[in-house]
């Protein structure tokens, strides 16, 4: 039985019309009275880059039409409009109030029918109880070590304790119920469904400490694999053996290598292994890197802590690398970075939920009729697309104008000045005055295609039964599946009992094996295939799948499946340095390039510094409003 083709609002199903965002359809819904039932984050379904998200901005990009604001009247005016209101933009917004006070006229606009961007909450009610979980941003990135301390200051003006965040995670709850990793292995491409638990293998960013992964012996574990015994062999080898692959080589040349040659290369043309053996590590890379091991260097193999790279006397990682496999992964909201974003639009708009510290953030129900109230020094426009933004001369002093588009009627505002902290390869269609090497640099920034699905199952007693928490599929569709962070924050208790629902995360990158492709190819034709692809085809992959690992078990995806939400990202991870693709000193260049602010712009997000992380994306935002500033200053 397909779950039906309806998004729950507040518990009021509303069929959600074609080319409709889920604000218009609301509007347009005899049933609703007031606009205070407008809660996105327990909308199910197709979310992420949801539809209506993305056709306006596809006009200037993809259709190439122009917009001519020149006779639409001025609507508003403002101190300062930030075009994108995920991390980086209320980070902006957030830096802009400390410096200039909270008299500050302030206008966030999004295209998205939440605030947040990629910092999305998905909120589940089920059998009288709730589940949170996170549809994007996930978590803080090794924060004791590579946060800096504008990144912190924002935090602690928050009240995020990281320490605090890490007593909330109960790192062994999963262990003490003897669950381990474990790999699946589908019928399609190894002849049959069989997940094998106890895999003993280290993992960047791993929640869970080495000394209680509860894995096994490596051969023990690698001798259950569906492979011929000849390529359980090759594999036992390369985990087992400390064996100099490039041998002959000097260091510098081994570095050359690692950096210039894909992990698929090294495992066929250095360490020997036939095809199918090859197809085991194929996704290893998928979530971290956003692309598998076919474009992933030798040297980006390394930071995600796959064998055979340790014996070949290379330099240690730099200390960031080191800290992303050594710092626990343990800096989680049960919404994940939703619950930042919440604390900081909260901040912003203190009148849209109660309450002051992090905890208390976790279960306020924010009230989104707050967020753009007339006359509020502070306003946050939902379901509205950036189309235009211009610097101009009004009354004698340098100003902006910014067109955007709600619906099908754009509108324009003016402001003092502007920052752009929405994806970066959007920008020159934004800002057309931008000098045309600026253009080509900030299109370099191809965001990687993802989908974050999470699904509410009836109870994880198959979990129990197959003995694993979390599983890595080498050639299914979904890479990553596993039980939600046992996170216990603000009053919200993480599902305990195995006989009770929980949330599912699960992690599909649509990427090209074999293709030869480079990760920015990929990335755009891996957009295209999820643009492409329907609810109906995503719910199908996710029931095939999930029967396919735990049927054995007794899960039935027709009487166990209580919810699914797909966070489809077509603009995902910010594009990041590849070694195989690009020349770093090069890159640099680039990256500075595409940032210098033109006029009254600025230019933040996370894509500004080729770094998909919640951190990069703050210290980008301070950046950003310091060159507002100082130019301020310049002007006063």
């Amino acid at each position: 039985m397909a779950i039906s083709r309806r998004d729950f609002l507040n518990g009021v199903a509303i069929t959600v019309t074609a080319g409709m965002t889920p604000w218009q359809a609301l509007q347009a819904s005899p049933q609703t009275a007031t606009q205070t039932l407008y809660y996105p984050p327990s909308l199910t379904g197709l979310r992420g880059n949801h539809q209506g998200s993305y056709e306006a901005a596809h006009l200037l990009g993809r259709e190439g039409k122009k917009v001519d604001p020149s006779s639409l009247p001025i609507e508003g005016e403002f101190d300062l409009v930030i075009v994108g209101a995920g991390i980086s933009g209320l980070a902006a917004a957030c830096f802009w109030q400390e410096q200039h006070g909270k008299q500050q006229r302030i206008l966030l606009l999004d295209n998205h029918d939440d605030f947040g961007g990629h910092a999305k909450r998905n909120e589940f009610h089920v059998e009288d109880k709730t589940i949170l979980g996170y549809g994007g941003s996930e978590s803080f990135q090794s924060p004791r070590t590579n946060f800096s301390p504008v990144a912190m200051g924002l935090l602690k003006t928050l009240d995020v304790d990281i320490e605090r965040m890490a007593k909330d995670f109960d790192q062994t709850f999963y262990p003490d119920l003897h669950l381990s990793r474990g790999v699946y292995f589908d019928r399609k491409n190894f002849g049959v469904d069989k997940i094998v638990s106890g895999d003993p293998g280290r993992a960047v960013a791993d929640d869970i400490p080495p000394e209680r992964l509860n894995g096994r012996d490596i051969s023990d574990f690698i001798s259950d694999f569906p492979l011929s015994e000849a390529d359980r062999k090759t594999l036992i080898a390369l985990h087992t053996e400390s064996k100099d692959y490039l041998a002959g080589m000097s260091k510098e040349q081994k570095i050359e290598w690692v950096d210039s040659h894909s992990y698929t290369q090294f495992l066929r043309e250095k360490v020997g292994l036939s095809e199918i053996a090859i197809r085991y590590f194929q996704q290893r890379t998928n979530d971290f890197q956003a692309v598998g091991i076919d474009a992933t260097s030798c040297s980006d193999a390394r930071i995600c802590a796959l064998p055979g790279l340790e014996g070949m006397g290379l330099p240690p990682l730099d200390a960031e690398s080191l800290a992303d496999l050594d710092e626990p992964y343990i800096f989680h909201f049960p919404d994940g970075n939703a619950g930042l974003a919440r604390l900081m639009v909260r901040h912003l708009i203190p009148e849209v939920a109660p309450g002051s510290t992090m905890d208390d953030v976790v279960l306020a129900k924010f009230d989104y009729s707050q967020l753009d109230r007339e006359g509020a020094p502070v306003r946050l426009r939902l379901n509205s697309t950036g189309m235009h933004v211009e610097n101009i001369e009004h009354q004698g002093k340098p100003a902006v104008e910014v067109t955007y588009m709600t619906g099908s009627k754009l509108h324009r505002v003016r402001a003092g000045q502007a920052v752009m902290a929405g994806y970066n390869m959007m920008i020159p269609y934004l800002v057309p005055e931008m000098a045309e090497e600026q253009k080509a640099a900030l299109k370099e920034n191809v965001k990687a295609p993802l989908v974050y699905s999470k699904v509410v199952i009836r109870n994880w007693q198959p979990f129990i039964k197959l003995g694993v928490h979390e599983i890595y599929s080498p050639a299914a569709p979904y890479s990553r599946v596993k039980l939600d962070y046992p996170v216990n924050m603000g009053g919200y208790q993480h599902p305990r009992d195995p006989n009770q629902p929980i949330g599912l995360h699960m992690v599909y990158v649509p990427t090209l094996p074999g293709s030869g492709l480079s990760p920015r190819e990929q990335s755009r034709k891996g957009r295209a295939l999820l643009l492409g692809t329907s609810f109906d085809a995503h719910e199908k992959m996710i029931r095939e799948q999930l029967q396919g690992m735990f049927g054995e078990a007794g899960f039935d995806h027709q009487r166990d499946i209580m919810a699914i939400t797909v966070n489809r990202w077509s603009h995902g991870y910010s594009y990041f340095l590849s070694g195989m693709f690009d020349d770093e000193a090069e890159a640099q260049k680039t990256i500075q390039r595409a940032r210098q602010p033109v006029g009254r712009i600025t230019i933040a997000n996370s894509d500004a510094d080729w770094s998909p992380y919640a951190n990069s994306a703050i210290d980008q935002a301070w950046r950003a409003v310091n060159e507002l500033t100082a130019m301020k200053k310049v002007n006063a």
